[in-house]
């Protein structure tokens, strides 16, 4: 049917698609994922090893209706999205969402030096250790290659594609979703009407745990480092994570539709980018209707979207979150059936549910930690564990891909100097590692 519209249609498409996202303010918004645009889609695209640089962002090359050969891909794709806003009732609007998973933090560097059940049973609950923080965990010189590979793949897109710009940001207010964001689009010539000015949305955080590295920065702080970026969304605490409960998955999908919803009903863009997490980016997911795909560190996958907004639905629901164990020291294992999984040494062999850290008295009730905490890593038995928390050493890294789309090629190398902090051998030493993760958080 959307072959019949006109090119005034088309044209119009964009300012329909705004009354759309607009005139409802109140209801029920049912959001359901367009399916046939994006490889990601499809049940036989594997998620493991997908590279969404060599593949067009997983955009399908195929013919769209009335349109010709001399446009790209992406083009094509473009009119298509506004044909379905021109020919869509004013209760429906159709978005596109690429959602950015953050290159890998030191916490994902962390988990896998010291194995899973370790990590979320002793080590997770910690600020650090003795050479690394990961509290609100920062990128990694890899995690943030990845956010540069990111950059180079959207230049390299807008230019040879064609794409659209993402017309409105938005980003988790954890360190390495803001950090990743920003190496992904700073520097890009944005039009002047879509600047890369992201609006900062609590919501978008990753599913509440009892690990630090889930435990936000104040927004004082998050201003600082980031002072052009809308960061109204958030308390100067973080009121959510408290070290000692957690999500269920019932309860982040219901804090996704939240945030999905106020990002549908109050913003009259059609390309959106939102920076998140593995854990939320699969939330939302769901939320959407779409099929399970799982992200590894730095990956991006775009979702076309219809919402429709309706005069009622389901009453909103706030699943309870749960009581989550840990160890008091590194656990001799870990199964499915406990808790977190931790069977600990001692008599606590199926966790213990008080926080290994000292919240401070005179901190904010509920804000969790002082911010002279996160300099003082905690050890087995709260015992300090002394030793430099900066040790650092600075390399260049480099990395290149290529990508063919649509008879296209790119080849791009991005270099940046970082600093690095190595994570304690097991021996207890201070050494460099080699990760790779694909973990969430």
């Amino acid at each position: 049917m959307y072959s019949t519209l006109t090119a005034g249609a088309l044209l119009l498409a964009a300012s329909a698609v705004n009354a759309q996202s607009l005139n409802v303010t109140s209801g029920y918004i049912n959001y359901t994922t367009v399916t046939g645009y994006f490889l990601q889609d499809a049940a036989s695209t594997n998620a493991s090893g997908f590279d969404y640089t060599a593949v067009n962002f997983g955009l399908i090359n195929q013919t769209y209706p009335g349109s010709t050969t001399e446009l790209t891909q992406w083009q094509q794709f473009s009119a298509q999205v506004n044909a379905l806003n021109a020919a869509a009732p004013l209760n429906t609007v159709y978005k596109v969402l690429f959602l950015g998973r953050h290159g890998e933090g030191y916490h994902n560097a962390a988990e896998t030096f010291y194995g899973t059940p370790a990590w979320n049973c002793y080590w997770a609950e910690l600020n650090g250790n003795a050479t690394t923080t990961w509290y609100d965990a920062d990128l990694t010189a890899n995690g943030i290659n990845q956010a540069l590979v990111a950059h180079n793949f959207w230049q390299h897109e807008l230019a040879v594609q064609k794409m659209p710009y993402p017309q409105s940001y938005y980003s988790s207010p954890l360190t390495r979703c803001l950090k990743t964001a920003n190496y992904t689009f700073a520097g890009i010539q944005t039009p002047a009407y879509y600047p890369f000015v992201p609006t900062v949305k609590e919501l978008l955080r990753e599913g509440v745990s009892i690990h630090t590295c889930d435990h936000r920065r104040n927004r004082t702080s998050i201003h600082d480092l980031f002072p052009s970026w809308n960061v109204d969304d958030l308390s100067e605490y973080d009121t959510i994570w408290n070290g000692i409960t957690a999500e269920t998955n019932d309860a982040q999908d219901a804090r996704s539709k939240k945030v999905l919803d106020s990002i549908f009903s109050g913003d009259d863009h059609t390309w959106l980018s939102i920076t998140s997490h593995s854990g939320e980016i699969g939330s939302i997911l769901r939320v959407l209707g779409h099929r399970s795909f799982s992200l590894s560190t730095g990956a991006v996958i775009p979702v076309l979207v219809q919402a429709q907004f309706l005069p009622s639905g389901p009453p909103p629901s706030s699943p309870p979150y749960t009581t989550s164990t840990h160890c008091a020291h590194p656990p001799v294992t870990s199964i499915g059936s406990l808790a977190q999984g931790c069977v600990c040494s001692g008599t606590a062999a199926g966790g213990i549910a008080v926080p290994i850290f000292s919240v401070s008295g005179d901190y904010p009730a509920g804000a969790g930690f002082q911010a002279t905490d996160l300099n003082t890593p905690t050890g087995a038995g709260g015992a300090s564990v002394t030793g430099s928390a900066r040790h650092s050493t600075s390399h260049s890294t480099s990395t290149s891909h290529s990508s063919s789309s649509s008879g296209h090629a790119a080849t791009t190398t991005a270099t940046v100097t970082v600093t690095t902090c190595p994570i304690l051998s097991s021996a207890g030493a201070s050494g460099s590692h080699s990760w790779s993760s694909s973990y969430g958080w």
